[in-house]
């Protein structure tokens, strides 16, 4: 049976669709349609979530075991900005209620800053630590206790690094929490110090907790959707990724015991992640904390604390953008947050050669035409084999349509005699289908890459596109495309059965109206490499043809 290139080309597009459905589950936390669950998975539940105090959206739930507060403590925000960041920590438990990045701006408001912890409005995005553990004077200190400014403010060093030390006693403990900031750093240091004031010896566990809502963002889109959620690593089992729907229904399955790695809340383009001691044992949990609201964390033993004895733990906190070559300098697989799905073994060269022409060109737009280039002379013999199937398809057309008309009445003849005209003429019915294939797992490896890349973030390139990140604000380039689609389908040979014609007339149509949701960086590298192979196939064309007139 004769098989059609504009049939196989439909397949393409299907299939293609397919693995686009496929990549945007993963995006969203959902389970590839291609892969199992993860082997190594333990479930969320065992690693004793229950033991940290829980808390409502703004912080004050009732911790296990105690009474009730008569009235509410006090509660003072102390701000600490560096040049990159801008932080809100509230005395009452010392908890992050706010973290603004000072060099990103929000995606629907330019004119504000990036906001990534905050509590307000239906949002909830907070960093909370504490202790669990009770003693015959009552529960330790947690992210509900009052703590106090050491010395009324924050210190600076001679470096420029801003501290702020916040101490609290309760339950016959003090737990002193050290919060370190840099120039220039987006990891904040912090170091919990924990002192037996008690008579008896004490076996607290530090808690490090991340609380988000399981809203999606303001922005997001069927076409541009991206992943918010729970995120970890560890050596054994690498990374894994959650989704708040599974933890409310109780069935998230990930590592629950580890001596490494982290706990994150990732979304597009930023990531904030506590990272414990190194060595270090502890649980990891995911839990629902109230209505919509969702918990990710580590609970660390510190072991027997004599009286009058301190016991000191060090960790940190990156909160900040998903810049992969900051990101596996700080800890092992934190870079794995900047997630390219399953087209990784494709994305990260295809961005690795990106970082290294936009240090030449300094514009992230050229530098996706500079790659168009390389990526069609690096497929060159492999399209100008597909495009001279297509140029000898063009000659031999007539030929076909009197094979069509003398047999019209009988399939089977009329298919062996197109094969018969094929082996005569040295034409592959599906060369001219080469083309488009050996492109499609770049073109998706592409969308991973300007979908991941917080570096092209709001990246401009000339004009009207100001970033390559987000669709065409005017249809410009997919306008382009879907004529620079409708010249290809002129060169192409055209199909002897009308509808198909009518078909190949659309395709380009329906195309460019899906390119009008697609970031403007894919649809630039579609558009020049269209131009880049219209030139390529004419040339080969017009060979051809003048070599048949002759």
């Amino acid at each position: 049976m004769e098989l059609n290139k504009r049939t196989v080309l439909w397949i393409v597009f299907a299939i293609s669709l397919i693995v686009l459905w496929n990549n945007w589950m993963v995006a969203n936390g959902k389970q590839s349609l291609f892969s199992p669950a993860p082997p190594a998975a333990q479930v969320a539940q065992q690693a004793k979530p229950n033991d940290v105090p829980a808390a409502a959206q703004q912080g004050a739930g009732a911790v296990p075991g105690a009474a009730a507060p008569a009235a509410a403590p006090a509660s003072q925000r102390v701000t600490i900005a560096t040049d990159v960041v801008k932080v809100d920590i509230d005395t009452l438990g010392g908890v992050i209620k706010r973290l603004e990045l000072l060099k990103f701006a929000d995606e629907i408001d330019k004119n504000k800053n990036k906001v990534l912890f905050d509590v307000g409005g239906k949002n909830t995005y907070l960093g909370q630590t504490g202790l669990i553990g009770q003693t015959p004077a009552g529960v330790l200190p947690n992210h509900q206790t009052p703590f106090t400014v050491r010395g009324g403010a924050p210190t600076r060093d001679a470096n420029g690094n801003v501290q702020l030390v916040l101490d609290a006693e309760q339950g016959g403990v003090r737990l002193t929490k050290t919060f370190t900031f840099k120039k220039g750093d987006y990891t904040i240091g912090l170091r919990h110090d924990v002192t037996n004031l008690s008579a008896a010896p004490v076996q607290p566990s530090l808690y490090l907790q991340l609380q988000h809502d399981g809203n999606k963002p303001a922005n997001d889109s069927w076409f541009m959707s991206s992943y918010t959620g729970p995120t970890l690593y560890t050596a054994e089992d690498k990374y894994q990724k959650l989704s708040f729907e599974d933890i409310e229904k109780g069935n998230a399955e990930h590592s629950a015991k580890a001596n490494n790695g982290w706990v994150a809340i990732s979304q597009h383009f930023f990531v904030s992640a506590f990272i414990p001691a190194d060595k270090a044992q502890r649980d990891i949990y995911t839990k629902k904390i109230a209505t919509n609201l969702y918990a990710i964390g580590t609970v660390q033993p510190l072991g027997n604390v004599a009286p009058g004895a301190t016991v000191s733990t060090d960790s940190r906190l990156y909160s900040g953008p998903q810049d992969e070559k900051t990101l596996e300098t700080i800890t092992p697989g934190l870079e794995l947050v900047k997630d390219y799905g399953m087209l990784t073994i494709i994305a990260k060269p295809i961005f690795w050669v990106m970082d290294h022409l936009h240090a030449l060109l300094g514009n992230w737009g050229w530098t996706i035409v500079a790659l168009t280039v390389l990526i069609k002379l690096a497929f060159f013999p492999l399209s100008a084999a597909g495009y001279r199937s297509m140029a000898k398809m063009r000659v031999v057309t007539p030929k076909m349509q009197a094979i069509r008309e003398r047999y019209k009445n009988d399939p089977q003849k009329m298919q062996q005699a197109t094969m018969e005209l094929y082996k005569t003429e040295k034409i592959n019915p599906l060369g001219g289908c080469l083309p488009i294939l050996v492109q499609m797992p770049v073109f998706f490896a592409l969308y991973w890459v300007l979908q991941s890349s917080v570096e092209m973030r709001g990246a401009p390139w000339v004009g009207w596109i100001t970033d390559l990140t987000q669709p065409d604000p005017f249809f410009i380039l997919p306008i382009i495309y879907a004529v620079s689609m409708f010249i290809t389908t002129k060169l192409n040979p055209q199909p002897a059965d009308p509808v198909q014609a009518k078909m190949m007339l659309f395709m380009p149509l329906a195309f460019s109206v899906i390119f009008f949701f697609f970031p403007s960086g894919l649809v630039l590298y579609w558009v020049v490499n269209n131009i880049l192979s219209i030139a390529q196939q004419w040339v080969i064309t017009k060979k051809f043809e003048t070599g048949a007139a002759k």
